[in-house]
């Protein structure tokens, strides 16, 4: 099993919408794929509303994998989607030390796979908290999608450092790149701003990009 985090710590880059749209992808190539929504806006939950498990994002806080095994024993036989979806009890992992957050929540993670899972998908909120940094330290990959406007280049400097930083620790990780989402082909300020990422972080950046195109909101519209 591979777990992947989409992170950055600016809002409205496209996080949510990769993570649903590469749900879907590994779906449609037979795989078994656990979502697990930390952001508590609930964006992700309210596309894959239809994939629900039961089992609630907080709960992956929680020290007792036996009880998440127990949840999914029997439940995940072929390929299909399952929705750990994002809960009101979210916010209350900001209170908790990184360390207690991160070791619950990698050894729940460690237990999806023991429940027959093939991929793991974590969609984080917009902000370097207790979640986001758990989410990371228990990932094989993490991917930044960013938009190509001067506030999301300036987030994802951040985002960078960050990332370098877990690495020390969690010396799998590995940092996808940068993905740029929503590009306007037609807007000169977008085109400069790729062209300035593309030679600032040469390694670093995806060789391919997500238009701005109302087809991708009206699929997460329609779930």
């Amino acid at each position: 099993m591979k777990t992947m985090v989409t992170a950055n710590q600016k809002g409205g880059v496209g996080k949510t919408s990769t993570v649903v749209h590469v749900a879907f992808d590994f779906l449609e190539r037979g795989l078994r794929v656990a979502v697990i929504d930390l952001d508590t806006q609930g964006n992700a939950s309210f596309t894959l509303q239809g994939h629900q498990s039961g089992y609630l994002a907080s709960q992956m806080f929680d020290l007792d994998a036996d009880r998440l095994r127990q949840w999914f024993d029997g439940r995940v036989d072929g390929p299909d989607i399952h929705l750990i979806a994002s809960d009101a009890r979210l916010a209350d992992m900001e209170k908790r030390s990184v360390s207690e957050a991160s070791a619950s929540f990698r050894a729940n993670v460690a237990a999806l796979a023991d429940c027959g899972f093939d991929v793991v998908l974590v969609d984080t909120a917009p902000s370097l908290g207790v979640g986001m940094a758990a989410a990371l330290f228990a990932a094989d990959y993490v991917l930044s999608p960013i938009e190509l406007e001067a506030y999301s280049i300036q987030g994802i400097k951040k985002m960078v450092t960050a990332i370098a930083n877990v690495r020390k620790v969690n010396t799998k990780l590995k940092f996808l790149g940068m993905m740029p989402s929503k590009v306007d082909a037609r807007n000169p300020r977008h085109l400069r701003h790729l062209e300035e990422l593309h030679k600032a972080y040469p390694q670093l950046m995806i060789p391919a990009s997500i238009g701005l195109r109302s087809s991708i909101a009206d699929a997460l519209a329609s779930g």
